[in-house]
């Protein structure tokens, strides 16, 4: 049975948000109550939440879809709808959050570190917000916001100061059993080491961790045996130490071509090459591999690495090689940049920034004119088309907000197909430049006048429909001689 995931797609929803009531007060001999329809509530968030005593992902390899509640929709009596639940995701520390396509959107380090990976949807507004010195009683309010839905890619990289790489049965398991506290599946096999495997290692004043790493094999960075899978553990480490078997039983295999081919794997995988590297030469205690040991030791420090001889059976040479790392630790801990509060930076809009933006399209030998923009693709979610008081509402707003005199600027003519919002979900209708806006123009609530005649370009099909119609009916009519 899988006991760890380092790798998971996971499937997020954030809640929708309320809709809005349409409501009013009704009371004995106060026929005239006003509006008193509540607000929805906001949709729940999805939160990606470091949690230090989560070590795997594995929750969520079986169960990758995720929801967080929908807000409450609003009330008469002035009464709100209750907000969304966030739904809070424990991940490790070392989560880095992805999006489909392999673009990094978080890197989640340090506990209680978050990230927003779905946001819930706005509560739509009551017709008791919406009343206006213009707009008394209203008889429509606004609709919830629909949450985000997101596929993102989570993977694991382990958080240690040294990591442990090389060959399987190398004795890397047998190291990190008897530096730290740490207790790994040993076994006289290949790939005994399946996970991960972390440590705490204590030296003087200095605690650092230490991983294993499952062994590393040639090809492993192009994804043969288990290396391409977890040579993302070794990248936040700080110092890597080559464990070389001095007593393998394989007649093709050394202590230096091992390394040479190690090395190789780490440079194929790429950005590990500036991390210091230390060799442990291991299995001293087999008389062949301390013979061996010594043979190789003088070729290993002529390349400039620094050879510690050691056993973990017989605890031979680990004091020396504990505060050897202890040394590189604090080294590289002391060499990173000091942590510097959080500047605020406040980003104003630009004066003239209208929010949204006009381009100018053909669809099938007819223009269309397509606006983009944060506040007209929301206010489009947030209308009820089933009410032509919403609707009239809608156009208001955009009036105000000046997309008319921008649809006017690009050439829009009466009757031409405008779409508000991306191709896929937009929302199409025929523009109509004199529709006034005002109060006055209202009837009952849920009514407006303005979108009780014909307009132009229905008008047009209308026309075209029946000439098709009157041809086809001529053609079934017709009698040959």
């Amino acid at each position: 049975m899988t006991t760890f995931v380092d790798r998971v797609e996971l499937h997020v929803a954030a809640g929708n948000g309320g809709h809005g009531c349409a409501s009013v007060h009704r009371e004995k001999f106060k026929p005239l109550g006003g509006p008193d329809g509540g607000n929805g509530g906001r949709g729940g968030d999805v939160i990606l939440t470091v949690d230090q005593s989560i070590t795997t992902l594995l929750e969520y390899h079986h169960s990758p879809h995720r929801k967080a509640t929908n807000g409450k929709p609003g009330e008469g009596g002035n009464r709100s709808g209750k907000d969304g639940q966030d739904l809070i995701l424990p991940v490790p520390d070392g989560t880095v959050v992805l999006d489909k396509a392999g673009n990094v959107l978080a890197d989640l380090v340090g506990h209680g570190t978050s990230y927003v990976a779905a946001q819930g949807g706005r509560g739509g507004l009551g017709n008791a917000a919406l009343a206006s010195a213009r707009r008394k009683a209203p008889g429509f309010a606004l609709l919830g916001e629909p949450g985000d839905l997101q596929d993102i890619v989570l993977e694991l990289k382990t958080v240690a100061d040294v990591a442990l790489v090389g060959y399987p049965s190398a004795g890397k398991s047998s190291l990190i059993s008897v530096l730290s506290a740490a207790k790994p599946k040993i076994a006289d096999y290949p790939f005994t080491t399946l996970v991960p495997n972390l440590g705490v290692v204590t030296a003087g004043s200095t605690v650092y961790t230490i991983a294993d790493v499952p062994g590393l094999i040639p090809g492993a960075s192009q994804g043969k045996g288990l290396g391409l899978e977890f040579l993302r553990h070794v990248e936040r480490c700080s110092v890597l130490v080559h464990v070389l078997d001095t007593a393998t039983l394989e007649s093709d295999r050394d202590p230096v071509s091992d390394l040479d081919i190690i090395e190789a794997e780490l440079r194929e995988y790429g950005g590990l090459d500036n991390r210091p590297r230390i060799v442990v030469l291991n299995k001293i205690d087999v008389p062949d591999g301390k013979d061996l040991a010594e043979m190789v030791r003088p070729d290993l420090e002529a390349r400039g690495y620094r050879v510690f001889e050691a056993s973990a059976v017989a605890h031979i040479g680990l004091k020396e090689l504990s505060f050897a790392l202890a040394d590189l630790v604090g080294k590289a801990r002391a060499a990173k940049p000091k942590e510097e509060a959080t500047r605020i930076v406040i980003r104003p809009k630009a004066v003239d920034d209208a929010g949204f933006a006009v381009t100018r399209e053909e669809i099938a030998g007819e223009p269309l004119f397509r606006v983009r923009g944060e506040k007209p693709e929301r206010w489009v979610r947030q209308t009820d088309f089933n009410n032509d008081e919403a609707v009239g509402y809608l156009a208001d707003r955009l009036n105000r907000l000046g997309v008319e005199e921008e649809l006017m600027k690009a050439g829009a003519r009466s009757g031409d197909g405008v779409a508000i919002g991306p191709e896929d979900n937009a929302v199409v209708f025929d523009w109509e430049p004199t529709v006034v806006a005002g109060a006055e123009m209202l009837g009952r609530r849920g009514e407006d006048h303005r979108f009780e005649a014909p307009r132009p370009a229905a008008q047009r099909r209308r026309d075209k429909q029946a000439e098709h119609d009157e041809a086809a009916q001529e053609f079934d009519d017709f009698e040959p001689f």
